[in-house]
């Protein structure tokens, strides 16, 4: 179980390896049902972080009023590239191997979160495998637009 709240005052339930080697058979990823074991704790890591980072954006927008954000829904968009990730790789950067879209909702207010997630540079002697996650409002309504803004005054001002 995530610490990922629903809307129905639930947790989101990971998936088992078998529905993780299932999915990933379905869209043809070729897995190996003994690796399982590894990539379902490593992709569950990898959420509970972009949950995080959903987090920091929302801090002080006001969901705490109202018993904090929820995650309605999510959605897994590999083949899609945002305008960022698109932009980057025409300039030479690598493409993220996979994007969600996750919308959540804050107090009635439903924002769509855009996730691109990039493979890092493995660390250590054990080879740990290392992800990079560019999280942030969708620029598809006002919201975003402010939240986004908000987020770049602060940071330059």
């Amino acid at each position: 179980i995530s610490s990922i709240p629903r809307p129905d005052g639930e947790r989101w339930v990971y998936p088992s390896e078998a529905q993780f080697f299932a999915a990933m058979a379905r869209k043809q990823h070729d897995p190996a049902a003994r690796d399982m074991r590894v990539i379902v704790p490593i992709h569950n890591a990898v959420n509970e972080r972009a949950w995080a980072e959903v987090l920091r954006w929302e801090r002080a927008q006001g969901g705490e009023r109202c018993g904090g954000v929820k995650l309605v829904s999510f959605k897994g968009r590999p083949g899609d590239l945002t305008p960022r990730a698109r932009w980057r790789s025409l300039i030479g950067y690598a493409r993220p191997f996979d994007r969600h879209d996750w919308i959540v909702d804050r107090c009635g207010t439903r924002v769509r979160y855009v996730i691109d997630f990039y493979t890092g540079k493995s660390q250590g002697p054990s080879n740990t495998p290392s992800f990079y996650l560019d999280v942030r409002p969708a620029l598809d309504n006002w919201e975003g637009v402010r939240m986004r803004m908000q987020n770049f005054c602060q940071r330059w001002f």
